[in-house]
């Protein structure tokens, strides 16, 4: 490592954790409608939303009314998106005259961007016009997130308030998400983003001849505010096909930074948002804590592993040993397995380096990252309500251990809770492990897997993971773009978005109409190091072991054969 790599990792983890703070606190006061600074220009706007809608800003709803807003929307977006691909070569914006989808294609893409995912099975540049790229998925950039958003603060109030059958308003929590938080802040990292030189029009792409009089078409396009709503929103989809490792995405070791940085900048300001929720900033501190020794574990074993040569070329430098192979290269290898264990540890997916030519212990990472539920930090509110999931399973088994009734900041867990908790753990089984076994058991799906051995299995567990899990990351090698793949992907997706949403929403409508109850010396505290260490392991056992066999298939045993030389 250079010293250039030990100021990378400082700085990023400067810009993120120095403001999360204060954005915490100003999510907190956005989403409860006090004033804060953006109000006075915003404020008309957000009524005026509520005036076109037929929306009572002032009537709240239970979990059930809340989740049938929240549903209803989401088909509502589900079908324009489908309805926006299949016929894009009709409508305006698309000076390159670029076809509508085949329908399992844009099915799976509609469901890829409506879930927060961002599955691309297709190269964005050679794909989707113009009006496709913003109004189709640009749209549900900020919709998406603004959705995981809603359903994290109303988590927050279930566990906050007492004997209430109200959590809130769905269109009042999703609109306040997209005005308030996501838009102001894409604002400012696209303005950076043009500055560092991402392209930003709508000028047809640029025919030009090479230097040995070849022809290239050099794509352009509103790429700069995509850019910034798909890393701050935790969508994660390129413009470009090979995403943040295009250099028109990527331009500059300054919007390397600021990218990656925005990945993971309002995943941790929840965290404090979190603790202005409950009164208690000790419980986002330890939250933190759990994160953090998570990520810079899987950080360090990347690293480590990316630094190594290929046992075969180990007499070589560094340079010609094979580990600079898929890396971004501009930028060096500890700028790309960053990024790609801040991208899978919250729900992005973006890339700056192709993760099929990782190592098998380098790649292993980013997939275990995945596997435990995207809890390390994790999406907009996606990550944050999945790692209270687990902290109510650590509650639960910590009571069990000592023999009381669990309870959480004044909340009893009953039978009611703990169905709906076990419910949660189901999800990324069954989407991973079952869907991928279908994977590689059909001869015809089977024959996407470009390599043979465990590396193609560790393509298709990747892909089942990363779908799942709302990631939509990919081993590059893997030819997803088949109806099957298309259609059964597209199913995995959505399982992972909604198999956690309804769950929670129902476990805090549940927890809204308790009581409180008082909480002494004999109560269990859920903000020191022991409880940390508690809900760590619980992470790494519950949602870590489901996997070993699975991993032992695939990067484990692509490892050890790379030992032996062959």
């Amino acid at each position: 490592m250079h010293i250039q790599d030990y100021w990378l990792i400082l700085a990023f983890f400067v810009l993120v954790l120095v403001p999360a703070p204060f954005l915490g606190r100003y999510i907190f006061r956005v989403m409860e409608g006090h004033k804060t600074l953006l109000s006075p220009v915003l404020l008309p706007i957000e009524r005026f939303c509520y005036r076109l809608a037929g929306v009572d800003s002032q009537a709240e709803q239970d979990w059930k009314g809340y989740s049938t807003a929240l549903l209803m929307f989401t088909l509502a977006c589900l079908i324009g998106l489908f309805a926006i691909l299949m016929l894009q070569g009709r409508l305006g914006l698309n000076p390159e005259h670029i076809a509508g989808m085949d329908w399992p294609l844009a099915l799976n893409t509609a469901v890829s961007f409506v879930t927060n995912t961002n599955w691309q099975a297709y190269s964005g540049e050679a794909s989707l016009s113009y009006f496709s790229q913003m109004l189709g998925l640009g749209v549900q950039n900020f919709v998406s997130p603004a959705v995981g958003l809603a359903v994290l603060v109303v988590f927050c109030r279930g566990i906050a308030r007492r004997s209430s059958n109200s959590i809130g308003n769905f269109w009042v929590d999703m609109t306040r998400g997209v005005l308030y938080v996501l838009l102001p802040f894409c604002l400012l990292l696209a303005l950076f983003l043009v500055w560092q030189g991402v392209p930003q029009s709508f000028m047809a792409y640029v025919h030009a001849k090479t230097l040995l009089g070849a022809d290239q078409s050099i794509p352009l396009g509103p790429a700069a505010s995509q850019i910034a709503i798909k890393q701050l929103g935790t969508n994660g989809g390129g413009f470009f096909g090979v995403n943040s490792a295009h250099p028109f995405e990527n331009p500059t070791a300054w919007s390397n930074l600021v990218e990656m940085a925005s990945i993971i900048l309002i995943p941790a300001a929840l965290l404090f948002t979190f603790g202005h929720y409950v009164k208690d900033l000790r419980q986002s501190r330890a939250l933190l804590a759990s994160m953090l020794i998570l990520f810079v574990a899987g950080f360090a074993v990347t690293l480590y592993a990316e630094l190594q040569p290929n046992p075969a070329l180990a007499a070589l430098p560094i340079e010609q040993s094979g580990a600079f192979e898929g890396k971004e290269s501009r930028l060096g290898i500890a700028a790309s397995a960053l990024w790609a264990v801040a991208t899978t540890a919250a729900s992005n997916g973006s890339v700056n380096a192709m993760h099929d030519s990782f190592s098998a212990l380098g790649g292993m990472i980013p997939m275990l990252n995945m596997m435990l539920g995207e809890v390390i930090f994790g999406g907009v509110g996606a990550g944050l309500y999945g790692m209270l999931l687990f902290v109510l399973i650590t509650v639960f088994l910590a009571g069990l251990m000592i023999g009381r009734t669990p309870e959480y900041l004044g909340k009893k867990l009953e039978a009611r809770e703990v169905r709906l908790l076990v419910m949660t753990l189901l999800v990324m089984p069954v989407g991973v492990l079952v869907f991928g076994a279908l994977g590689v058991s059909l001869p015809g799906p089977a024959m996407s897997i470009s390599n043979p051995g465990a590396h193609g299995f560790s393509q298709v567990l990747y892909a089942y993971t990363s779908g799942t899990a709302n990631n939509g990351s990919a081993f590059a090698g893997f030819g997803a773009n088949t109806p099957y793949h298309d259609v059964m992907i597209a199913l995995a997706m959505l399982l992972g978005r909604f198999g956690f949403i309804l769950p929670i929403l129902a476990i805090a409508g549940s927890l809204a109409a308790k009581k409180s109850a008082p909480q002494d010396g004999n109560s269990f505290p859920t903000h020191g190091p022991l409880f940390v260490t508690l809900l760590t392991m619980v992470i790494l056992l519950v949602g870590g072991l489901t996997f070993l066999p699975a991993l032992a298939l695939g990067p484990i045993a692509e490892h050890l054969t790379l030992l032996q030389g062959f």
